[in-house]
């Protein structure tokens, strides 16, 4: 029998997992998502600190007891795609600036410097997506 092998001039890759909306399950984004990008022989770096940001924030801000988050990265081409979809569709993210006293704050301007571009998309009620977009 003879295999027949077709090459694919873009390569899509993705990796989408659901999670409970609590710092464990933002924590496990994060290794799980790590541990994705590695098997595919992706840098880690800024990825991983964008996903621990996007699914903290999920977590932190998009929480809804008995209702989880999804976090999605996809690879097209050249493009790291991370999205966290959460269930607070009435709370979309805003950069702000924190004193420097506080202890959280930061997670949206860390997420703005590291990106080559990120953005929210409304999804069906009650969701939103927040994205961030890497070029490899």
């Amino acid at each position: 029998m003879k295999q027949k092998t077709t090459e694919v001039a873009t390569l899509i890759r993705n990796f989408s997992i659901q999670l409970s909306p609590t710092p464990r399950g933002a924590r496990l984004a994060r290794l799980l998502a790590t541990e994705q990008l590695r098997s595919w022989g992706l840098p880690l770096d800024p990825a991983a600190q964008l996903i621990a940001e996007l699914s903290t924030n999920a977590a932190t801000h998009g929480r809804i007891p008995g209702r989880d988050f999804r976090l999605l990265l996809y690879v097209v081409s050249d493009t790291l795609r991370i999205e966290v979809t959460d269930t607070r569709d009435d709370r979309l993210p805003t950069p702000q600036l924190p004193t420097p006293e506080s202890e959280s704050g930061r997670g949206l301007l860390l997420v703005d410097a590291l990106a080559d571009r990120w953005g929210v998309t409304p999804g069906l009620p009650p969701r939103k997506t927040v994205w961030a977009e890497l070029t490899l």
